[in-house]
């Protein structure tokens, strides 16, 4: 069975935190997941005001996404995220580092920062796209 491929050339510049691209084959089957906030089972805001609390909550509740799925976090080929305003980056990317840990080359990851979100407390938004061959 093929292989997912981790593009990243030696011609451009390269990043420890995502890939530049993922080639997958035609036999995967794909797992989306929709965006993913810090939000608990009950609906409460889980960390409000702190984008590293937001973020590993909404990396867990993407994770169960996943597993109901029958994938991993080792699957992600690839990541949307989407962070309110001038909400800090590094403190999400810090909570990421250690989830991803030694996992091996990271996915592709995709940074937007929007005015808002659906509900004004949170601080990041975060879709997955597993890919199991």
């Amino acid at each position: 069975m093929p292989n997912i491929q981790h593009l990243n050339p030696a011609e451009l510049h390269p990043s420890a935190a995502y890939s530049l691209g993922v080639s997958v084959p035609a036999t995967a089957r794909y797992v989306h997941v929709g965006g993913q906030n810090g939000i608990d089972a009950e609906g409460r805001i889980v960390g409000k005001g702190d984008i590293a609390a937001q973020t590993a909550r909404a990396l867990d509740n993407l994770s169960a996404v996943l597993a109901a799925g029958g994938a991993r976090l080792d699957d992600l080929v690839g990541l949307s995220v989407y962070v309110v305003r001038d909400a800090d980056i590094r403190l999400a990317f810090g909570v990421w580092a250690k989830v991803w840990a030694n996992r091996g080359v990271p996915p592709m990851v995709k940074l937007l920062r929007v005015v808002g979100l659906a509900n004004p407390d949170c601080l990041i938004e975060i879709e997955g796209l597993a890919a199991i061959v």
